[in-house]
């Protein structure tokens, strides 16, 4: 498709459209003292979703800053993944947490577009204010939003201009997802997603992401990064058994590999017979569990806990390996793809986990161990990263999950769209022109919508660190001249074809709607009812005698302590 050079278009040719018209007439400003009761709970919820977009919003585009998140947990995380920013917050306004509860489905479902949808739904909610301000009823304003939401849909198809062929390397469709959310080595990131991708797609076309696994192995760079077979987890084969080759049956235990008294954790100190014969005790009763566990033919023992060199020395006799888990995690999500429990002893479980083999990987000073199948509907491939730092390495971890979200929704509708805004740009002058001929409500709330949609690619050019006022004057005046491909980039306008920046058409129309549907349900909210329970100490009523002898010095003290 032939595209245009941009136009050089001075501010002062840009259409006024966006903005909401002044055919709202003296009688329906906005007034402070005409905003009532029925209007405060909007106002509430918009307030509560401004300050949740604050938030979010200098995390939003590739030009996004970092925060420092200090978890509920006291752990200090380095992010600027809106969805983890989100997860950690403690929301006690309930618009707040609707908000957080859509823009957390969002990225389940797609793997993207949290922070849009945070964005996108306080600017909708603050023009739907006005909107409320200026005395429309609010079963037309949602009524209205509904017949702009389907209008965006309808013509959002029109402005893709590309898709991802069945044969196509998605390297060129998963790189703007991924530089989004990435610091670094985004190319090559790109390159080991899209083959790992690639390559476990079914001949059919399907794609399922649980047969892609990520591991984060510290040491080295992201250029170290590469690709395994099987499911690798970061763990160390212990004792001289470092590999079953065939029929392996595993047993997942989140519990010490030996004795669990105290003394089982370090170098025994006993200082009376009672703890000698407690600690024999304890030894003979773990290596009887040890022994059982080879009668029941387990051959591999994932731990994520303590291990006892001493029992290791049994387990390597019984014809056992055993790996030390270095995550939680890791172990969860054995369990899911073993089909087999996490155990808190040293038990057989009913039904252990089975794969063809199990075996350490070493990986320049690192060690993973790999769990590979023959079966189909198991994880084939395992995406392994490397990084000098923890925090690094969840950055990646996250885009790496983003891009894999990215092409399982490719693989459901390959189309895709203008990227870095274009996208926003082209949908608001088609709104806004077409709200400027149309009277009544409808009008009104495709106009609001318009400019809401405007706030998005602002937003990128003020995170970019451009002036948004010019970057957005000459970009609206590009957009109204017929060049829907004009984007924000790091010096300015850009033209995203030629730079290559696309969005997901699923994702993008999943999240207008998305968004749409939570304002609706938003605008009809005229008070907020907090129900809690009476504290019991605030419910002991005052004795009888202290109503026929009340005295200001005793009133004072009950107002003080009851």
């Amino acid at each position: 498709m032939a595209v245009s050079p941009p136009s050089q278009t001075k501010p002062s040719q840009v259409s006024s459209t966006l903005q909401l018209p002044q055919r709202l007439g003296p009688s329906l400003e906005k007034k402070n003292e005409s905003l009532g009761e029925e209007r405060s709970g909007l106002l509430r919820a918009t307030a509560a979703a401004q300050t949740l977009a604050s938030i979010v919003r200098p995390c939003y585009g590739p030009y996004g800053r970092q925060k420092f998140l200090v978890t509920a947990k006291g752990e200090t995380v380095c992010t600027g993944h809106a969805a983890v920013i989100l997860r950690a917050l403690e929301l006690e306004h309930p618009a707040a947490q609707f908000v957080r509860e859509v823009a957390q489905i969002q990225a389940e479902n797609t793997g993207d577009g949290t922070t849009f949808v945070v964005l996108l739904t306080e600017a909708l909610l603050e023009q739907a204010q006005y909107l409320l301000w200026a005395g429309l009823a609010r079963n037309q304003l949602r009524e209205s939003l509904a017949t702009a939401t389907a209008e965006i849909l309808t013509a959002l198809p029109s402005l893709a201009i590309r898709s991802l062929g069945p044969l196509e390397d998605p390297s060129w469709a998963l790189y703007s997802v991924i530089n989004t959310h990435t610091l670094s080595n985004t190319e090559y990131l790109t390159k080991l997603v899209a083959h790992v991708c690639w390559v476990t797609r079914e001949p059919n076309g399907t794609f399922k992401p649980e047969r892609i696994g990520v591991c984060m192995l510290e040491g080295g760079t992201l250029m170290d990064s590469r690709i395994l077979p099987g499911l690798a987890i970061c763990g160390k084969p212990c004792g001289e058994t470092t590999e079953v080759l065939a029929d392996a049956r595993v047993a997942l235990f989140i519990c010490p590999f030996g004795p669990t008294n105290p003394y089982s954790l370090a170098t025994p100190r006993l200082s009376n017979p009672e703890e000698l014969l407690r600690f024999r005790k304890e030894t003979e009763q773990v290596e009887k569990e040890i022994a059982q566990l080879a009668v029941m033919d387990i051959n591999v023992a994932v731990v994520w806990g303590e291990v006892n060199e001493k029992m290791v020395v049994q387990a390597n006799n019984c014809g056992i390996m055993v790996i030390q888990a270095k995550s939680r995690k890791d172990m969860v999500y054995l369990s899911e793809t073993l089909g087999t429990p996490l155990l808190t002893r040293l038990l057989p479980p009913l039904e252990p986990g089975k794969c063809q083999k199990v075996y350490g990987k070493e990986l320049q000073g690192s060690v993973a161990v790999v769990f590979e199948w023959e079966h189909e509907n198991t994880p084939s491939l395992t995406l392994v990263l490397r990084g000098p730092t923890i925090q690094g390495l969840r950055g990646a971890e996250q885009a790496v999950y983003y891009g894999i979200d990215a092409f399982s929704q490719l693989c459901q509708d390959p189309r895709v769209l203008p990227g870095a805004g274009a996208t926003e740009m082209a949908l608001a002058k088609m709104l806004s022109d077409k709200g400027s001929r149309l009277a009544g409500p409808n009008g009104l709330a495709f106009l609001a919508f318009a400019h809401a949609l405007s706030s998005l690619p602002k937003t990128l050019a003020e995170n970019a660190g451009l002036a948004a006022q010019c970057v957005m004057a000459e970009m609206s005046g590009i957009h109204q001249a017929g060049n829907f491909l004009t984007g924000v980039g790091t010096d300015g306008i850009i033209n995203v074809v030629q730079e290559g920046i696309w969005d997901i058409l699923k994702t993008k129309a999943q999240g207008l709607q998305a968004v749409s549907e939570l304002v609706q349900q938003l605008v009809t909210v005229d008070e907020i009812i907090v129900a809690k329970k009476t504290p019991v100490h605030q419910q002991i009523t005052r004795p009888t005698w202290q109503a026929k002898q009340s005295s200001p010095l005793r009133e004072k003290f009950f107002a003080k302590y009851i």
